[in-house]
C-alpha cells in the first residue's frame, strides 16, 4: 500500500524511508532507505527504528515514510509530522478508528514525561487521513474504509469523519471531507473531483 501511495509523490522530492527490513520499492530518483540493525552477540551496535526516524529528520527530507509503527518511534514520527514534514506510515489495527487510538497510545511508551494531553492534540493536527485495508479469503488486500481527522479533539478523543467505506464490493462515499483542502490545491489537485462530487 505504501508503495502505491508513494507513486503520488512528486518526482523531485527527497524521500527517506525507515524500515526494520527493506520492503518498500519507491520509484523516485532521490530515495534514501534506512534499515534497523539488531544488536550483536555482545548486545552492542543496535539501531532501533526510533533512532532511524531521528536520523532521517537530520537529512532534511521532503517526505518521510516509516515501514511500520509499533512502539515509541510513533512519538518521533508525530513530532516530525507536526514540524511540517509530510509523511506516511503503516500501523496494525482492527479499524481506522482503532488505528487513531493506537497512534494516541504508542507515544506514551516513550517515557513517563510524555502525556496524552500532548499526544492526542498532536495526532489530531498531524494526521490527515487513515486508510484501513482488509484481507479477503484469497489473501488479497482491499480498502475497507478511509477516514479523515478534522484536527479537533472532544473529551480526549480525536474527531474523525467517514470519507469512504466498503459496501457491496465497492467503496461508497461517506459524509466527511479530508482536512486541509488547501494542501490539495497547492498540489494542483481538485479535492471535489477526487471525491467524485459532493458527499452523499
Amino acid at each position: 500500500m505504501l508503495n502505491a501511495l508513494a507513486g503520488c509523490i512528486p518526482p523531485r522530492e527527497r524521500v527517506v524511508t525507515c524500515e526494520e527490513v527493506f520492503e518498500l520499492k519507491i520509484a523516485q530518483r532521490d530515495v534514501v532507505g534506512l534499515q534497523c540493525r539488531q544488536p550483536s552477540l555482545e548486545g552492542t551496535g543496535e539501531i532501533p527504528l526510533r533512532r532511524l526516524v531521528k536520523e532521517a529528520l537530520r537529512m532534511r527530507p521532503s517526505r518521510i515514510i516509516i515501514g511500520e509503527v509499533r512502539e515509541a518511534e510513533c512519538l518521533d514520527m508525530l513530532v516530525a509530522l507536526n514540524a511540517g514534514i509530510p509523511g506516511m506510515a503503516t500501523i496494525h489495527a482492527n479499524s481506522a478508528r482503532d488505528a487513531v487510538v493506537k497512534l494516541c497510545t504508542l507515544p506514551l511508551l516513550a517515557g513517563e514525561n510524555v502525556s496524552d494531553r500532548f499526544v492526542v492534540p498532536t495526532v489530531a493536527s498531524a494526521i490527515d487521513l487513515v486508510i484501513h485495508l482488509d484481507l479477503d479469503h484469497r489473501g488479497k488486500r482491499h480498502v475497507r474504509e478511509i477516514i479523515g481527522l478534522s484536527g479537533r479533539v472532544e473529551d480526549g478523543v480525536v474527531e474523525v469523519a467517514d470519507i469512504f467505506k466498503a459496501e457491496n464490493g465497492g467503496l461508497v462515499r461517506g459524509t466527511g471531507f479530508p482536512p486541509h483542502e488547501e494542501r490539495f490545491a497547492h498540489r494542483g489537485l481538485d479535492l471535489m473531483q477526487l471525491l467524485g462530487g459532493a458527499a452523499s
